[in-house]
């Protein structure tokens, strides 16, 4: 549980650094920059972070266990997993924002540990008790009301909604797959995660980036400013993954994607000390519900009373 919750709160760092690195001209000063930030950054940020744990899984002298893991049959379903998870989520995900918005597209998004919920009953025999269920139900609604902001145009309805049921699909069948190629003893979380990452930024480089062409911007973009900040939003982010897919091998997803989702609470939090911004009530209320909510989510109760 604490491996899950520690993902929330560095994601949240990376979150914000992230932030940051894109309110830096090289991705607002034209509108090509502007349509094209989502998939590079992305594609930095997860090439980054591939480097990142490159160099800590070679200083734990754990890269021949990686490529042998990911020969296996449980290396294939991660890599699936990193497809769902990655470029599937990911831009479904941007794509819907571009349809509906941010506010409607973080919502519809953020239902993700419930359909992994259901996912890991139905894959992994996974249960959660009607305690948890209502934890995780909790905190759910504190993320919809703490992430909504009014959009002011819709342009396409069904087709945005569509999108991000798309990326909450992506998100919630990653932690479910990967969980489920993490049960062979020879594939440890850590090997998961570099398979993970590798598999998704060489998806990206090679299919999304040409299919967006973003190319020539992605070149433009690695050789600015904001590249030392995303440089550092992805060791953030590297280590919020390590711990999350800690937490769903030793937890299982059901658990653990609901103490992932607090970072939304920990971004507010994090925000006040980096941003000096001023929380209104609504926000540290949600941001209380959430964090509650998740850890009743992630902890079985029935076990504790038996301790």
């Amino acid at each position: 549980m604490i491996t899950g919750l520690a993902s929330g709160i560095f994601w949240a760092i990376d979150t914000i650094i992230l932030s940051i690195a894109l309110n830096h001209s090289t991705f607002i000063s034209t509108e090509q920059a502007i349509f094209l930030a989502p998939f590079v950054s992305t594609f930095l940020h997860d090439f980054f972070s591939s480097i990142w744990m490159l160099i800590y899984m070679g200083i734990r002298g754990r890269l021949k266990n990686v490529i042998r893991a990911a020969k296996t049959k449980s290396g294939r379903f991660i890599m699936l997993g990193a497809l769902l998870g990655g470029p599937l989520g990911m831009t479904g995900y941007i794509t819907s924002i571009s349809y509906i918005g941010p506010g409607y597209a973080a919502i519809i998004s953020s239902l993700y540990p419930a359909v992994g919920a259901v996912f890991a009953r139905i894959f992994l025999k996974e249960k959660m008790t009607c305690i948890q269920m209502a934890g995780l139900a909790a905190s759910l609604v504190g993320v919809i009301i703490l992430g909504y902001t009014p959009d002011s145009a819709v342009n396409n309805l069904w087709i945005g909604i569509a999108f991000a049921l798309l990326a909450c699909f992506g998100w919630a069948a990653e932690a479910v797959i990967c969980a489920y190629g993490m049960q062979d003893p020879d594939v440890s979380d850590e090997d998961a995660l570099q398979i993970r990452q590798l598999t998704s930024v060489i998806f990206y480089g090679v299919i999304i980036l040409n299919v967006v062409k973003g190319w020539t911007f992605t070149i433009e973009a690695f050789t600015s400013q904001a590249t030392p900040i995303i440089l550092l939003s992805s060791l953030f982010g590297t280590v919020s993954y390590l711990f999350y897919y800690r937490a769903i091998h030793r937890i299982g997803p059901t658990k653990a994607t609901p103490l992932n989702i607090t970072y939304s609470a920990w971004a507010l939090i994090f925000s006040i000390i980096f941003l000096h911004t001023i929380p209104d009530t609504k926000s540290i209320i949600c941001a209380i519900i959430i964090i509650i909510g998740a850890i009743v989510a992630g902890t079985d109760m029935s076990e504790i009373f038996k301790k």
